[in-house]
């Protein structure tokens, strides 16, 4: 019989990981920016056009701009813990579903143990 299971993924910082990290976290940082920009100048246009009544829109638009102003600190806070973190910590990148063998005779504590995939550099590194 076959089970699902969830299994972390977790990744082995070193200079070349932390320095992608770094590249998406102020890639992600910059949209939230442009995006920002976006909405306030859409939120200028529409004002001015006058065909919405102005206090909803307004209440519409200062949500998504808070929404994107919180996203945008998210990956700020990353940023500074990304640069605390000594080279060979483990960060968890995520968890994906994986199908586990069970037989009559089993351990199922052992079947049912968390399973972790080490990553470092794009290549699997250890399977616990």
């Amino acid at each position: 019989m076959q089970l699902i299971q969830t299994v972390i993924v977790k990744q082995i910082l070193t200079e070349q990981s932390k320095q992608k990290l770094l590249n998406k976290y102020f890639a992600g940082k910059l949209q939230m920016q442009k995006e920002y920009e976006q909405l306030q100048f859409e939120l200028k246009k529409l004002e001015k056009a006058k065909k919405y009544q102005a206090s909803a829109l307004k209440t519409h638009f200062e949500k998504e701009l808070e929404k994107r102003l919180d996203k945008e600190k998210l990956y700020e806070f990353q940023i500074e813990q990304l640069h605390m973190l000594p080279l060979g910590s483990e960060l968890k990148e995520k968890e994906v579903q994986a199908l586990i063998e069970v037989n009559v005779g089993d351990d199922w504590e052992k079947v049912m143990g968390q399973h972790t995939i080490i990553i470092k550099d794009g290549k699997i590194e250890e399977i616990r």
